[in-house]
């Protein structure tokens, strides 16, 4: 048949690859390395297969090697197990956790095996038990809150970023989905109207119809890639020659339907970062929102737009969680390997995420329990959280006054790597939250040198110290912290607690575009006898 061995259909192909691997491997990710040019793709008796032989060898140049690779790099003692590398990304982001994207958040995975009552030759002991109240000083996203409610356990969250709290609280709520599903199928019914009066349609239509001509000539794909792959192309100056040769149909296209692709880069962040057209349907979906009179089914709307318009910056595919600078025209994708174009509607992205959002909490729905969850906004380091917890009342104010705070499982801010409300800048601006910058511990803005460090250890204990005024007696705070600066050790000390056990554990699956071996730490901390 051919000189290559035998071959297997995408479907068989992954099989054969879930044996080799031991993980779940799905037609949909063989297919994916033909169209990166990893593998060859050939189509025999009208269907698309593979040489097992080249499968075969391509799993085999890494099966195995990283684990090796980054023991040798970060020593025997990290817990292979708490990589969680078995778990595909629609288990890591299951259900309500991917309500809203966020930087800096842990798998729920890795909370749920610190709160739920297992044991094992790592976890030796049951910290959590259903009915206790788990504390998240640095609550984020929400993910503590989330994994304790599918436990059994109540949890507070504090944060200082008053949108993060609005996520959080959003993604614990109980909703009246057929309400939601109205007031949705209302907003989009009436986006999809005032769309049609702006032209991006035809023009985006067209747009992609020249592209498509485009590409194909010049960025074939899977060819070009393979070509990439295998170093017969130098990608960046081919690029540099050819994508640019595309902005005369651009302009054109522009001029034909009046799409304004001028923005001024000193304006705020909106009108920065949105096409004209994409910022007339996002204030126009916010206008609809402001009107909607149910505060839950209101705060869910505002978490949908974010997400939303999160995705339609006007930037690259690769830098859409980075922001370099803002991209107005058609441009060469190192991600996709051809030439692409940034959005000028948001109408696709607020339907597929409207709708996503309503499948997650269907989902959540079915497996929450009857507990309570809830972040406040505030400063962790001098919130009264009694006096706070009394003032939202029902369960969980009587839990706290028969039983208080069981401990603490949370991930502070690492030093000097993320500036927590400028992630979210375009959502602080566009419904008008108070931000408070000058609150975040640890932020990239204030520095990661000597002093910033220091300011770090005072911060962080001063967090704790004021946190274990609401916990048990024999409370049990788990802390999770890639500690390259060795300081949780005189963190704990500063909080008059110390360190019983730590926890190490690589992180394979991160966000950001470095892959080298990392690490993070689990401390768990206890009252200094």
């Amino acid at each position: 048949m051919n000189n290559k061995g035998a071959t297997l259909t995408l479907e068989e192909a992954g099989k054969f690859a879930s044996s080799l691997i031991g993980k779940d491997v799905t037609a949909s990710n063989i297919n994916y390395l033909i169209q990166y040019g990893r593998i060859d793709g050939v189509t025999l008796n009208g269907s698309l297969h593979i040489y097992r032989d080249q499968l075969t060898k391509y799993y085999d140049s890494f099966l195995g090697r990283r684990e090796i690779e980054w023991k040798s790099k970060l020593g025997n003692d990290v817990n292979w197990a708490l990589s969680f590398d078995n778990y595909k990304e629609a288990q890591t982001t299951k259900h309500v956790h991917r309500l809203h994207p966020y930087k800096g958040k842990y798998i729920p995975q890795l909370v749920e095996y610190f709160l739920d009552d297992h044991v094992d030759d790592f976890k030796k002991e049951v910290y959590f038990a259903k009915g206790d109240i788990i504390l998240d000083p640095f609550c984020g996203s929400g993910t503590t809150l989330v994994e304790a409610n599918e436990l059994g356990m109540c949890a507070i969250g504090v944060d200082v970023s008053a949108f993060n709290a609005q996520i959080a609280n959003c993604k614990v709520q109980s909703y009246d989905i057929a309400s939601v599903s109205k007031y949705i199928l209302g907003i989009t019914t009436a986006l999809e109207k005032f769309e049609s009066t702006l032209n991006v349609k035809p023009f985006e239509e067209e747009l992609l119809q020249q592209l498509y001509l485009f590409n194909s000539k010049y960025f074939p794909s899977p060819e070009f890639k393979k070509a990439i792959y295998q170093k017969r192309v130098d990608e960046k100056a081919y690029a540099a020659e050819k994508a640019p040769l595309f902005l005369p149909t651009f302009y054109g296209l522009a001029s034909k339907y009046n799409i304004n692709y001028n923005i001024s880069l000193d304006a705020n962040f909106i009108d920065k970062w949105y096409f004209e057209t994409a910022r007339k349907e996002i204030y126009y979906i916010k206008s609809l929102i402001d009107n909607v009179d149910d505060t839950t089914i209101k705060q869910l709307l505002q978490v949908i737009l974010s997400r939303t318009i999160r995705s339609c910056r006007a930037t690259t595919h690769s830098d859409l969680a980075t922001l370099l600078k803002p991209v107005y025209t058609t441009y060469y994708c190192t991600k996709h390997k051809k030439v692409c174009k940034p959005l000028f509607s948001i109408l696709k992205w607020w339907k597929t995420y409207s709708q996503d959002t309503i499948k997650r909490i269907k989902q959540f729905a079915a497996i929450r329990t009857n507990t309570s969850q809830y972040c406040f906004v505030g400063d962790s380091a001098r919130i009264d959280i009694e006096q706070a917890i009394e003032e939202i009342g029902g369960d969980i104010a009587k839990n706290y006054k028969n039983n208080k705070i069981r401990g603490i499982f949370s991930s502070p801010p690492y030093v000097g790597l993320i500036d927590y409300h400028e992630q979210h800048a375009y959502a602080y601006e566009l419904f008008g939250f108070e931000r408070k910058d000058e609150l975040e511990i640890g932020s990239m803005s204030k520095g990661y040198g000597r002093l910033a460090v220091q300011r770090y250890i005072d911060d962080i204990a001063n967090v704790l110290v004021n946190c274990k005024k609401f916990l048990v007696p024999n409370y049990d705070i788990f802390i999770v912290a890639n500690d390259k600066h060795n300081i949780y050790p005189i963190i704990a000390e500063k909080a008059g607690m110390e360190i019983t056990e730590r926890f190490r554990r690589p992180v394979l699956n991160r966000t950001e575009k470095n892959k080298d071996a990392y690490s993070e730490t689990i401390f768990r901390m206890k009252e200094k006898v």
